[in-house]
């Protein structure tokens, strides 16, 4: 689950910058907003790769999945991504316990 969900989050990360250019150019929100609200994102993706296997992690996951689709009350195109990278989110999670169970089945059955 940890190698799904922080690929997902730096994925999320990156596009969440590019989202931010193409925001300055086409949004009539200020540079500052923008670089804001991307920067947060782009911070709160990067921290929460480090901190994926502590308990909590994958509620904050789904905050910060939540926070992605507000911002786009803000910045347009992060409603859109937030609303991709919600998916992955679930994706990531659902069948990264998935894997993580059967590697542990197949761990505790006897040779």
């Amino acid at each position: 689950m940890r190698t799904l969900c922080s690929s997902t989050l730096i994925g999320e990360a990156l596009l969440v910058l590019f989202a931010g250019l193409v925001a300055m150019q086409l949004s009539d929100v200020s540079t500052a907003t923008v670089w804001t609200v991307s920067g947060i994102a782009m911070l709160l993706c990067v921290l929460l790769c480090g901190m994926i296997t502590r308990p909590g992690a994958v509620a904050v996951g789904w905050a910060l999945q939540l926070g992605l689709i507000a911002s786009g009350f803000v910045l347009p195109t992060m409603f859109g991504l937030g609303i991709v990278f919600a998916g992955l989110w679930w994706c990531s999670v659902h069948y990264g316990r998935r894997i993580d169970e059967i590697k542990a089945a197949r761990a505790a059955a006897p040779a």
